[in-house]
């Protein structure tokens, strides 16, 4: 089977990627711009780990650039899964026209090479961004999306393209909508490994809404199972189909930032909320469990001391 992964030097593309690299008759091709959001060394140290398999290919590529992408079209895979995004919420107030080049722009370009290809199964990732904040928990996918960022704002328009192009080209295209996922190898701007590389800096870190936010911890071991076991289902999906990707199992901040205090004391400083975050994420998983029969939610208390362990022997790959 051949892949092209976008996003491979990324957190969920990297472990994605290196599962699927287990099976040698696989052919992986992993796309990325290795940008500077952060850490160019946490990432160049993910891409070199997969390049010590013959059977991946490496292509440093922006797809925001139509020169660029033209490359892509010497590439013909089996299955396709887009993983690169502009991440992170708050960067939002910061650079919002990133997001539009990346999200909006970028996946622009990626559909013209779709649907020019003779790729078959599109798995893109969404975000449980999209639902903003809500009165009924938890979210299913059938409730409206409701932005209020940025960064959810590109992800439904990512859905709507997939949607349409999907009617149109005939194309099998599935949106992902990651919760907060966690694990070894994660994202610096994430909660946990934040806080490690403050505390480690003696910086002050800062809490948002007193540490009363509640988040769906999802580990990226049980993400990349699902997404496994979504592609061994593959011909069963319609043309277009939407999966929460979450443990359904939401954390408080609070008691989260007392485990790290308790393994890593640092400083930390509660503040009010800012408008653009959200107070809640907490995923109905009920579709995605029933479609694939995944059964086991890793257990948090036990992976997050599994991620405090990598940090701790990994500290040099944070800026």
């Amino acid at each position: 089977m051949k892949y092209l992964i976008t996003g491979s030097a990324g957190f969920i593309g990297f472990h994605l990627a290196k599962e699927l690299l287990k099976n040698k008759k696989n052919k992986i091709y992993g796309l990325d711009n290795l940008d500077n959001y952060y850490s160019t060394k946490l990432k160049k140290k993910r891409v070199n780990i997969l390049k010590k398999q013959g059977n991946f290919k490496f292509l440093k590529l922006d797809l925001s650039n139509i020169k660029e992408i033209k490359k892509l079209y010497r590439i013909d895979v089996d299955i396709l899964f887009h993983l690169a995004a502009q991440a992170g919420v708050r960067y939002t107030v910061i650079n919002p026209s990133k997001y539009i080049k990346s999200n909006i722009v970028g996946y622009y370009n990626l559909l013209n090479y779709i649907k020019k290809s003779k790729v078959k199964y599109i798995f893109y990732a969404s975000s449980s961004s999209i639902y903003g904040d809500n009165k009924k928990y938890p979210v299913n996918e059938k409730m409206e999306a409701k932005p209020k960022n940025i960064y959810a704002f590109s992800k439904v328009s990512n859905e709507n393209c997939s949607k349409l192009f999907s009617k149109i080209f005939g194309k099998k295209f599935i949106g992902l909508r990651f919760f907060t996922v966690y694990g070894e190898w994660g994202r610096p701007d994430m909660l946990i490994y934040k806080y490690l590389n403050f505390a480690r800096k003696k910086r002050l870190f800062y809490v948002n809404n007193f540490g009363k936010d509640y988040r769906d911890f999802t580990y990226v071991g049980d993400v990349i199972s699902m997404l496994k076991l979504l592609v061994k289902k593959r011909s069963k999906f319609k043309d277009h189909d939407i999966f929460n990707i979450c443990s359904n199992k939401p954390i408080e901040t609070k008691k989260i930032i007392q485990l790290l205090l308790q393994s890593f004391p640092g400083k930390v400083k509660y503040v009010k909320a800012n408008k653009i975050e959200m107070l809640k994420t907490h995923g109905n998983n009920k579709k995605i469990l029933a479609f694939t029969k995944f059964k086991r939610i890793s257990d948090f208390e036990e992976k997050f001391f599994a991620c405090i362990n990598w940090f701790k022997k990994n500290k040099n790959l944070f800026n």
